[in-house]
């Protein structure tokens, strides 16, 4: 067996002390995420947040720092998940666009409703990338390069 990680990207925006994240289905259960997903061969990592935040949020998304990079084991499958999480800002949301399958739809939860949720969120994932934000951790996208 070939050992393959799974790439990831997700968009972490604050809006007057709400965050942005994202209902959703998997696996048959409801669940919270950023708006998050699989980086695509061909995309830069930028590209690929803006790409799956608009895909399920409607909002078109522009990164301006990364907050982490996070690495996280799914507890019942054999899949281990590298995550780059983006700061950064959004556009208005174009209500025309269709959401991705599985998506409800956005929302917005302030620290201690997702606090409250914590066993609603899809992995420790959410929380990790939020609290990392709210600590200040800011990086310049400069960091990722294509060569």
């Amino acid at each position: 067996m070939i050992w393959a990680p799974h790439v990831t990207v997700a968009a972490i925006v604050e809006e007057n002390g709400r965050f942005l994240l994202v209902e959703e289905m998997v696996e048959g259960r409801r669940c919270f995420n950023q708006p998050a997903g699989h980086w695509d061969p061909g995309e830069t990592l930028w590209d690929a947040v803006v790409r799956e935040t608009l895909e399920e949020t409607g909002h078109r998304f522009q990164p301006e720092y990364l907050t982490g990079i996070y690495h996280w084991e799914h507890p019942t499958r054999d899949l281990t998940y590298l995550r780059f999480a983006f700061g950064g800002r959004l556009g208005p949301r174009d209500h025309a666009l269709p959401l991705d399958a599985g998506i409800i739809g956005p929302c917005w939860l302030t620290p201690e409703e997702i606090t409250l949720r914590q066993g609603e969120m899809r992995s420790g994932m959410v929380s990790r990338c939020i609290a990392d934000y709210r600590a200040g951790r800011r990086y310049p996208l400069e960091l990722l390069q294509s060569v």
